[in-house]
């Protein structure tokens, strides 16, 4: 459900990070590139749009990066949430949440305005609702090794299916999570008869989500904060490094969301999260993140009037419509702006509108 309250105690350095990560969703990201072609770099240009298939660039790393932070999130709203209302009152509460952060997904993308088989059942948001109420519900019952089971099980289990189906066949339409898709997921798919979002690989998302949740409990844990964010980052390094090692047999692709791009995208994940800890709450180093707090404490507001306000066209009406030379970094950055001083008046006058 939506509140609008105070904020209450929280970890600067998680909301900073979902800030950042979200900056880059709703136009930091496209400045960026801008930037990148004006400098004549096309290579790192090109870091700032998704891969064709194989493969991983920064860009690729946004949205898991986001489910992660949402597991790591609910590491301390959870216990809140069971103290207050008991394990199950808290399951139910993750379900309502599922459920609306659902319907907000289906809405954002395009509704029912089309009839039924116009309806895109299944995008980022209900991704994001998704995977975070498996990981959550998880959480609630298992103690950290229960979820390191259950974590090596969906990885396991997915590399599996899509290993031993069609041939071991990973290439796009031809691999079983799309023929799945393609016979069993109703209405609009993204990509013609699959989806990037689809069915099957909403359990490598729950994996994603539950890396999070332990990397949010281990920064609850008693062990010291520098001891926290060294850990973190070694863990970050050894997911980095298996992950590309599995890619030798199971390539990394983001719309498949396997099981190596899981360990890939989780490890630079953690490796953001070890930074971001280490320089706000050991070095104690804040004013830079400020306004990533901003953005960070209404991420799926400021997702959703993106899409709606089109700020990069509200832009040229200060600009003027340059697209191309030297100075096509003004419009995004012009964008991003408009949006940055909604999230910092929203945040000035403590409203929080949460789901």
């Amino acid at each position: 459900m939506f509140v609008m309250s105070d904020h209450p105690q929280r970890l600067v350095s998680l909301d900073a990070l979902r800030g950042f990560d979200m900056a880059m969703i709703i136009g930091l990201g496209e400045f960026f590139r801008a930037l990148a072609t004006v400098a004549g770099a096309p290579a790192l240009a090109a870091q700032f749009e998704h891969a064709a298939w194989e493969g991983f660039r920064i860009e690729d790393l946004i949205f898991p990066l986001f489910v992660f932070i949402a597991g790591a999130s609910q590491t301390f709203a959870l216990p809140r949430a069971s103290s207050r209302f008991g394990r199950s009152g808290a399951a139910l509460r993750l379900m309502k949440r599922c459920a609306v952060l659902f319907l907000l997904g289906v809405l954002y993308s395009g509704g029912f305005s089309k009839g039924l088989d116009g309806v895109r059942w299944l995008g980022v948001l209900q991704r994001i609702a998704l995977a975070s109420l498996g990981a959550g519900l998880f959480s609630l019952w298992l103690k950290p090794r229960g979820l390191l089971v259950v974590l090596v099980s969906l990885l396991g289990g997915y590399w599996a299916l899509l290993t031993f189906t069609n041939g071991g066949n990973f290439a796009e339409g031809m691999n079983v999570a799309n023929q799945f898709d393609a016979r069993w997921l109703p209405g609009r798919k993204y990509n013609g008869d699959h989806d990037p979002e689809g069915i099957l690989s909403t359990l490598p998302a729950i994996a994603t989500a539950l890396l999070g949740v332990l990397a949010g409990k281990w920064l609850q844990s008693g062990a010291t904060a520098s001891r926290k964010s060294l850990l973190l980052a070694v863990a970050g390094a050894t997911l980095l490094a298996l992950g590309w090692s599995w890619n030798l047999q199971f390539p990394v692709v983001k719309k498949l969301w396997n099981s190596s791009f899981v360990l890939v995208a989780g490890g630079w994940s953690a490796l953001l999260l070890a930074l971001f800890y280490y320089i706000i709450e050991i070095r104690n180093w804040r004013a830079w993140a400020t306004p990533f707090v901003w953005i960070g404490m209404n991420p799926i507001t400021l997702y959703i009037v993106a899409n709606l306000v089109q700020p990069r066209a509200l832009a040229t009406r200060f600009t003027g419509p340059i697209s191309h030379g030297p100075w096509e970094w003004i419009g995004p950055a012009v964008a991003f702006c408009l949006l940055l001083l909604l999230a910092r008046f929203l945040y000035r006058r403590g409203v929080f509108i949460r789901v």
